[in-house]
């Protein structure tokens, strides 16, 4: 396993000489977003961060994310849409976040947003300054729990009155579903096929 600024540095030259699947939006009712897959070092090792959200948000009451949020007429791109709403929820400033490359456009299946994922390291330890009314808290989790392929098991939840099964990863009382675990798993499988860890 990589440590220091090697592993930092690999994924940023593979991230930028690739790439990214895109997907149209060539469909009126799909809104744009862009959010930001925060990394950052602790105790040696690499960390992703997570927001849970709060139930009072308009989409995915009480889901675990990645800070972001959706495309704003004044933002000049989708990497500058993850930036402002990382600041907006979590505090993290503009100048302290390290964009290493973006990730395969995703969609989501209920609320109709086409996702542009962007990899930014971050520091740490770090001031935080969260959103209440968009950020319930923050989960910290380590990327190798990610790189087990073990960790990715069912998960089954009601929705529109019925069960549905779907892949989640499971960290504590922390569920990651959807089209976070989604955009989670291209990560991981970019790693693991692309980069030597």
């Amino acid at each position: 396993m990589q440590t220091g600024d090697t592993f930092k540095e690999n994924l940023k030259a593979f991230l930028t000489n690739r790439e990214p699947k895109r997907i149209a939006s060539g469909n009126a009712s799909y809104k744009e977003a862009s959010v930001l897959v925060p990394l950052f070092r602790k105790d040696g090792r690499f960390w992703l961060l997570f927001t849970q959200r709060t139930s009072t948000v308009e989409y995915h009451k009480g889901e675990v994310s990645f800070p972001g949020g959706t495309v704003d007429l004044d933002d000049d791109s989708w990497q500058q849409t993850a930036i402002r709403e990382t600041f907006e929820e979590i505090g993290v400033r503009e100048e302290d976040i390290e964009i290493l490359g973006q990730l395969d456009d995703m969609n989501t299946l209920t609320s109709q947003f086409i996702i542009h994922p962007f990899v930014g390291m971050i520091p740490f330890p770090y001031s935080f300054h969260i959103s209440r009314r968009e950020v319930e808290r923050l989960i910290e989790v380590p990327l190798q729990f990610f790189l087990n392929p073990s960790q990715r098991r069912p998960y089954s939840i009601e929705y529109g009155g019925e069960r549905i099964e779907m892949p989640a990863f499971i960290y504590g009382d922390a569920v990651i579903w959807g089209a976070t675990e989604r955009i989670l798993e291209d990560f991981i499988d970019l790693i693991r096929h692309g980069i030597e860890w």
